[in-house]
């Protein structure tokens, strides 16, 4: 189940509303909160389900017995960690179990068919020709794993940091993991952002209006702009040939496909969180703005760059160990975070162009030369670099994304009625759609910033907007979300 669908928006959305606010208390709503978020979850495969309790519980244990030091005693209020403090053999084994559980999950349903089809492809070039795996042991990627892996590990790492406070009640914990508002594609909440959230929040009028303008503009965002865009790009990377025109002309629009699907996806997720009293953090502040790649990872999917930041660059050794250790950690970090979005050299690569221009831009500044250029001229070339670093995303293997760049740079040479392919984008409401899509990347504000003071006339912008998007979502066949595979 998708937030831009109509089984959502009428029917799942209305009965998780009256069911959280039907009750008072706040353990009833969160019974209901809980159990909506497994149907949520399961709606396309029930199966995975199991796998996310198996992962909840896992990391629940785990900080109790971190927060008790074992596992009797585990009476009165949870202690809280001190932070800086010698932790026990219990405490890092608990942890460490926690870790290596938690990761071999994500690595099995994730990596085991990369892993399968590499040892393949060594044992066939090797003539070993046995080798080949049988369909039975492929394995079906969980909707979702990734962000909710990372999501559970945050909170026995705070824990065991001292950054937060173990929870003791199972339901809040079940809560906190499967929340169907950021669920599958996030922002990736981390406990410590939400601990005192799940023990008390306020509800008010104030708070449910944004939600509902957040929603309607995160809709708009993926149905008026995204699908128009992801249409543009479908056409252009499945044709047989095309121009260096077209190709270019696909590539801006997968560019402005990923973002406006993503980035509409996570305000839809931040303002269902706000409807029921939740505050999550921003995920996006205007990426294609960004006068640099180390400005665009400040800007785009914020959750997961601090993520990586504070639990992976950061206990690498981060920028303390010396220079050229500093490129080591940016490199690795984002090699790690490329894999993080799926099983492909194509992933890999584009975590190695993002970690080497971090490690690029961090020499340049240190020297004094990267902040000479004009801004505009930064922006344009830190959006190119985005831009065909986006080829390694949406290109299924490396052999389709190099062929692309030739198309790019006309060293693929067009075949003949590669002609035709202008014929079909460059259609009105297609050039509309373009045109209105880099308006909003890099002249509007941020939604987050937009929706922090609604006044009569934003307040219908939304909503007119909501009644738009809804009305296109009726017309449209084409409504995919790309990060459901990640």
């Amino acid at each position: 189940m998708v937030f831009s669908s109509y089984i959502f928006v009428f029917y799942f959305l209305p009965l998780a509303l009256v069911l959280y606010y039907l009750w008072p208390w706040m353990a009833v709503r969160h019974v209901f909160l809980t159990l909506l978020s497994y149907i949520f979850y399961g709606w396309v495969n029930p199966f995975f389900v199991p796998l996310m309790l198996v992962s909840t519980l896992i990391d629940y244990i785990a900080g109790l017995v971190q927060a008790y030091d074992g596992f009797r005693g585990w009476n009165g209020p949870t202690p809280m960690l001190e932070a800086g403090a010698p932790r026990t053999r219990t405490q890092k084994a608990a942890l460490v179990v926690s870790l290596c559980l938690n990761l071999g999950l994500l690595g099995f349903f994730k990596y085991f068919n990369f892993a399968a089809e590499n040892f393949h492809a060594l044992a066939q070039w090797m003539g070993v020709s046995q080798s080949e795996m049988n369909g039975a042991l492929r394995v079906t990627l969980p909707l979702g794993i990734s962000f909710y892996t990372f999501q559970s590990m945050s909170y026995s790492i705070d824990v065991y940091r001292g950054q937060a406070r173990a929870m003791r009640s199972l339901l809040n914990y079940a809560c906190f993991v499967s929340m169907f508002q950021q669920l599958v594609a996030g922002p990736i909440v981390r406990f410590s952002e939400i601990a005192d959230q799940l023990r008390a929040r306020s509800h008010s009028q104030d708070k449910f209006a944004r939600g509902v303008a957040l929603f309607s503009l995160g809709l708009g965002m993926k149905v008026l702009l995204a699908n128009p865009c992801g249409k543009i790009a479908d056409t252009v990377w499945n044709a047989a040939s095309s121009r260096p025109l077209e190709a270019w002309f696909g590539l801006l629009a997968y560019s402005f496909q990923i973002y406006f699907d993503f980035a509409g996806y996570s305000e839809m997720a931040i303002g269902l969180g706000l409807m029921m009293g939740f505050v999550f953090a921003k995920n996006f502040e205007t990426p294609y703005q960004a006068d640099s790649i180390t400005d665009f990872w400040r800007r785009w999917h914020i959750s997961l760059s601090t993520w990586l930041r504070d639990y992976l660059y950061v206990p690498l050794g981060g920028n303390r160990r010396g220079e050229a250790r500093t490129y080591i950690n940016l490199m690795l970090t984002m090699l790690l975070g490329g894999l993080w979005h799926g099983a492909s050299w194509n992933f890999l690569i584009w975590g190695g162009i993002h970690g080497s221009m971090l490690a690029f831009e961090r020499h340049q500044k240190t020297n004094g030369f990267f902040g000479r250029w004009p801004r505009a001229v930064r922006v344009g070339l830190t959006f190119l670099v985005v831009m065909l670093s986006w080829t390694f995303f949406r290109a299924p293997d490396l052999p389709s994304a190099l062929n692309y760049w030739g198309r790019l740079f006309a060293l693929t040479p067009a075949q003949p009625g590669a002609d035709l392919l202008s014929g079909v984008v460059y259609q009105p409401y297609y050039l509309f759609s373009i045109a209105l899509a880099a308006l909003v990347a890099w002249q509007s504000p941020t939604v987050w910033a937009w929706t922090q003071r609604l006044t009569w006339p934003k307040a219908a912008f939304c909503l007119g907007t909501l009644w738009l998007s809804l009305v296109v979502l009726l017309t449209q066949t084409y409504n995919p979300f790309i990060y459901f595979i990640f």
